[in-house]
């Protein structure tokens, strides 16, 4: 397969994209890159990007009663597949929850 950013790259319209831009471009490559023909991901296909693609955003956060409740319901139901709009949610739910947003936050945007 072809890596995203070389994926990216060869999207004329981001060449001068923001980095928000490229950061959202990013997201729906990855999805597209894993989703099935009907562009969409089924459960277990979903949880196990979200643990290969997202880890460093879900690590520690298996005690917290909102991450066990997004990560079962991927366990329930596995015939129902996800699309783009509920994956970019559940990135957004996991991310507004994780130790990591908190580091985010942090960072010096000053010299």
């Amino acid at each position: 397969s072809v890596p995203i950013a070389k994926q990216l790259a060869s999207i004329k319209a981001l060449r001068k994209g923001s980095d928000l831009e490229k950061a959202f471009a990013t997201a729906a490559l990855v999805y597209n890159n894993h989703a099935d023909p009907e562009s969409k991901l089924s459960k277990s296909e979903t949880k196990s990007l979200l643990q290969s693609q997202f880890w460093h955003f879900i690590q520690g956060q298996e005690n917290k009663p909102k991450y066990q409740e997004i990560i079962s319901s991927l366990d329930e139901e596995s015939e129902n597949k996800i699309n783009f709009e509920d994956f970019m949610i559940l990135l957004v739910s996991l991310t507004l929850m994780s130790d990591l947003l908190q580091e985010i936050k942090n960072v010096k945007t000053t010299k």
